[in-house]
This record gives structure tokens, sequence and C-alpha cells, in this order.
């Protein structure tokens, strides 16, 4: 709300003659710097080191003569009280600066306003940041101003942004096995498919969610492979073709074109990728894999097993580095229909992680990937220093983490290949 009054009575050639001159501008607005704080005018306004001619501006004001000095004190109460009298102003001092200076706005009603309306921008995000990721999360953007930038700072915008994301966000994570897409995700909650499309502001702001839902670095979901990274770690594909996996040895079978396609690859001892597209297919048939599927992080393991045992590869299936959506689809179903997963990778942070998410399926197990192995390794003076990532939880083998902290060594799982190809030919060491 404005303050001060239309001042319809006034008497404006009056009123500029004692107060509209250049010399009692600061006295004006400092009577509307109160107003619009929302202080009274019935203190003192003071002026250091006035010039003679606003001095002889008071005094003409106020019809009197000033104590000498270069500083000016100027009651604001007498000033309203001789606007009233004289008639310049009969509303006063308030109504005098709203009509030489124009309406005054209400500063702290605005701030409360705005408040209120910041308030209500992020309230559609409280019900699915009651995780604690996500509730840390909602934390730091009112803090670094994340939805601000992201809508220019206007909170209605900022609003529609928050109840779209929170749309999003209560799909996830969502079950490996729905094979869900970006666009498929953004259609389904959004009803746009390219809603989540990079350089939108909305897919900034769930990508930020789901990089702290993972709980993965900005380092780590940065390009192309980042985002597919990032996507697959809360269950979603980028799309269906450049989500993909490394395999060999899987039997396959006639009954699709999938298993064809496995099936003529095992017997040429050839590594097969597969897309989501093919493993989500109603008809792909992986065929019977035995008790045990092998699994590792590099693709260098998979190159040295098919030209060291070619089509007498046991089936083993590689990561490549991060678990794509592609991957946990092919591994999930792999647990399902019955086979025991065997995974080695890399032992630093990056693999630990990787680790963990593998060997959260039903019935999996290490393979050479614990604190033993790792001891062997770094008594044998293999590896280099760990200088990067963050310790991660190894709930397989807690003391894995422990013995990685201490060491920091990090051993990469090409330097291990010997042992595990050796493995490969017969039974599993674990």
């Amino acid at each position: 709300m404005d303050s001060g009054t239309s001042g319809s009575a006034a008497d404006l050639p009056r009123l500029r003659r004692l107060l509209g001159g250049a010399e009692t501008v600061w006295l004006v607005e400092r009577a509307r710097e109160r107003m619009a704080t929302g202080r009274p005018l019935d203190t003192p306004a003071t002026l250091k080191d006035g010039t003679v001619e606003q001095r002889r501006a008071v005094e003409l004001l106020l019809g009197r003569r000033l104590r000498s000095g270069r500083s000016l004190s100027v009651p604001l109460a007498e000033v309203d009280r001789i606007l009233r009298e004289s008639l310049a102003c009969p509303d006063g001092l308030a109504a005098a600066v709203v009509l030489l200076t124009g309406p005054v706005a209400d500063r702290r009603a605005e701030a409360a306003a705005s408040a209120d309306a910041w308030r209500s921008a992020f309230a559609p995000l409280d019900a699915v940041c009651d995780r604690a990721e996500l509730a840390a999360w909602r934390a730091r953007m009112e803090s670094t101003g994340l939805l601000k930038r992201l809508s220019a700072g206007d909170p209605v915008t900022a609003r529609q942004l928050a109840v779209q994301a929170a749309s999003v966000l209560a799909e996830l994570p969502a079950d490996p096995a729905a094979a869900l897409t970006v666009p498929v995700l953004a259609a389904r909650c959004l009803a746009d498919a390219h809603a989540l499309d990079e350089g939108r502001p909305l897919a900034a702001l769930v990508r930020s969610a789901v990089k702290a839902l993972a709980g993965l670095s900005d380092g780590a979901t940065t390009g192309a492979e980042g985002r597919r990274i990032l996507w697959a770690a809360v269950g979603v594909a980028v799309d269906d073709l450049s989500s993909r996996v490394l395999a060999l040895g899987l039997p396959g079978s006639n009954r699709s074109g999938t298993g064809r396609i496995l099936a003529a690859a095992r017997e040429d001892g050839e590594p097969c990728v597969l897309t989501l597209r093919q493993l989500v297919r109603s008809d792909c048939d992986l065929g019977d894999s035995g008790p045990l599927v092998r699994v590792c992080e590099n693709p260098a393991v998979v190159a040295a097993a098919a030209s060291s045992l070619g089509a007498d590869c046991p089936p083993l299936v590689c990561v490549e580095g991060s678990v794509s959506m592609a991957a946990r689809t092919l591994l999930a179903r792999l647990s399902a229909e019955g086979s025991r997963l065997a995974y080695h990778g890399d032992f630093d942070w990056g693999g630990v992680r990787i680790a963990a998410g593998v060997l959260a399926l039903p019935g999996a197990l290490s393979w050479r990937y614990d604190r033993a192995a790792y001891l062997a390794a770094v008594g044998a003076g293999l590896g280099t220093p760990l200088i990067t990532g963050s310790p991660s939880p190894t709930p397989w083998d807690p003391s894995l983490r422990a013995a990685i902290e201490r060491h920091g060594i990090r051993v990469e799982e090409e330097i291990l290949l010997e042992d595990l190809l050796g493995d490969l030919r017969g039974p599993l060491v674990r």
C-alpha cells in the first residue's frame, strides 16, 4: 500500500516554495525514506555539512534562525505542523512528500509479500523433500538461490518450476524393470516429452535434485556420458538406444531376434553390445545363462576374455565404468532368472560405488573384490596413489573400505587381468 494522501486541498505553489526547492531535496528524501521503511516522522532529520543555501531554505521553512554550525537538524514534527497550519499541505508532511515526489511504497509490506510469495514458490517441493538427500538439496537451493536464478527472480515462475519438479521427483527412483526413459518420464509427469531436455530451466532444477538423490558429484555428471550416468542412477535412461551394455558368452536362443544375436556372438566368441531397447522387448530371450554370471567394470576384461577364451568364455557382463539403465535391466533380469552375479571392478571409490549397486541385487557376491584381494594386490606392489573420490561404504565387506582408506592405493581391474582370466577358465574364486 502506498503511504500518503492525495493532498487535494494543498496549496501547491506555497508547498513548492517551502519544501520543493533544490535546497530542501535532502529533507524530503529523508522523510520519504522513513515513510518507505515504516518509521514515524516525529524525530529530527540531520544533514552534516549543510550549505549556506540549504540553511536559509530550512530557516525560511521553520520561520526562525538555526543554531550556528555546518550541521542542520530539522524537527520533522515541526515541519509537519507548519505545513498543516500554513495550509500549504493541510494533511501534513507525509502527504506533502507524496505530492512532491510521487507515491511511496511500503518496503516492509513489499518485503513481507515477497517472502510469502517465495515460501509459496518452494511449498510444492515439501512433499517430495521428506527424504534426507532431498531435504539437504532443498536447503542448498534456498541458500544458493538456484530456484530464483532459474526463474529469473519471479516467484510465480518459480512455483511453476517447483510444481513440475515435484511431479518428476515423486517418480524417482524408478523401478529399473520399467525401463523408463527421460522423454517418457517427462511425458508422463508433465505432458511434454521435451520438458526435461537439456538447456531448459526445469531440466537444470531436476538435474540438481537427481544429483543429490543419487549422491553423485558434479564431476561425475558432466557431458553426455555424465547425463546418462546421472539418470541411470535413479533408474531412468536418457533414451532406449544410447543406453547399452557389453556382454560376452550369454547363450541366447533362437526364440527371439536378440536371442539369435547373442547365440551367434557366443558361437563366434565375440562380445555383443545390447541396447535397452533390445532388453525390454517382450520377446527378448537371453537363454539359460546358468548358475553364475560374472560381472566386470572395464571393457578391457571382456576384450581379453574374448581373445583368450573365445566361445569357451562363460557368461560375462561389463558395465563399462557405470551401471547404465541397460546394464541394470540386464543384471536384474539375469538375477531374476536364477543366475547369481559375481562382481569385480577397480579398487577405487568409483568402483566401490558401482559394486554397491550390483552387489545389492539378490544373491550377488563379490569376485576377488574384498579386503583380502585388495591387500594381496597392494602387498604385491600393484596400484597407484588414490587421489580422487570420496570414501563410500562397502557393505558386502565393511573392512574393505577401511583398508582402502588406510593404504590410499588404487588398483585398476586391468592390473589383475591374469587372475580374472584364470577364474573364467575355472571355478569362481571369491
